[in-house]
Order: C-alpha cells, then sequence, then structure tokens
C-alpha cells in the first residue's frame, strides 16, 4: 500500500496499487486509470505524470 512519507519531503513510499496511467497525445495530458475495471478515473490538467502511479505503454 502506498503512504505518504514524511510532511514536506514530497514523495510517497511505495506504489499505487491497481491504478496506471496512460498519456492521451490528442489532448497532451495523463490520464489515470483503474487496473480492475478499465475506467478512466481522472486527468491531470498540469500536464505533468501523477506520482507513485505506474504508466502504461510507450512513455
Amino acid at each position: 500500500m502506498a503512504t505518504n512519507g514524511k510532511p514536506g519531503d514530497n514523495h510517497r513510499q511505495g506504489a499505487v496499487r491497481n491504478r496506471s496511467q496512460v498519456f492521451k497525445p490528442t489532448a497532451e495530458k495523463w490520464v489515470k486509470r483503474d487496473s480492475a475495471t478499465g475506467r478512466f478515473m481522472d486527468v491531470k490538467q498540469d500536464g505533468f505524470k501523477f506520482k507513485g502511479v505506474r504508466r502504461e505503454g510507450k512513455q
């Protein structure tokens, strides 16, 4: 299970389970996906990757 580290260290201990992210080139944004259902959950508006979430396919 992923846990947050000490306050202010700006990183996560471990990986987020049952989640993955994929880059959507048409919108140039990262999209988070639930691995169990395959449904899209969230889109990063700033264009950076989600922290601690594994990436699918070619980056």
